[in-house]
């Protein structure tokens, strides 16, 4: 399988800074941290999301649109992942991964690993997932990661409620994502 799909689960190893947000408490040019939700239920949070949007990135670049994450609750707390894209050729490429949480069992912060499995003692090779926004019904969700370089807009369904998405926009701002990033993916209708 190829790894060039990352799609909406790696927020990989990271080169560059994210933009500083400034907090109420922090001095000026200090980088607020990144909030995630209070609580994550790995087992709600299972099953196929489709991704509505994201932050570009190099590793979905051979992505046009109809990009899918699957995750798989293992025996041993693990999550399988199985990411899909369509190609411009019209192929479909598929990278597959395995997650951690990070801290317990209703931490949203995990940790994704596409390398294969004899690497995965090398820290390189996990990049944080962190779960920053999910509505009550775990049906609409944003993941990113503390420089805020990556961002992934999911969903249940290939199509978000008008309102339910602008309303996500407004609190993903405010946690100092940039949102003129943000580019839409195509998904089937």
């Amino acid at each position: 399988m190829k790894t060039a799909l990352l799609a909406p689960l790696i927020a990989a190893l990271l080169l560059s800074s994210a933009p500083a947000v400034r907090a109420a408490d922090q001095p000026a040019g200090a980088a607020a941290p990144l909030a995630t939700i209070p609580a994550l239920d790995a087992k709600r949070y299972m099953g196929t999301w489709y991704e509505i949007a994201k932050f570009p990135n190099s590793f979905q670049k051979k992505c046009t649109g109809f990009t899918t994450a699957t995750y798989s609750l293992r025996e041993d707390g693990r999550v399988d992942v199985v990411n899909r894209c369509r190609r411009a050729d019209g192929g479909t490429e598929v990278a597959e991964a395995v997650a951690r949480q990070l801290g317990g069992p209703s931490s949203p912060k995990l940790e994704v690993r596409f390398a294969p499995a004899f690497l995965s003692w090398l820290p390189m090779v996990w990049g944080d997932y962190w779960v920053i926004d999910l509505d009550p019904d775990y049906q609409l969700s944003a993941v990113s990661e503390p420089k805020r370089e990556y961002l992934w807009i999911l969903s249940r369904t290939p199509k978000v409620e008008p309102a339910a998405y602008e309303a996500l926009l407004g609190r993903l701002a405010a946690k100092g994502l940039d949102m003129s990033r943000l580019v839409p993916t195509t998904q089937a209708q």
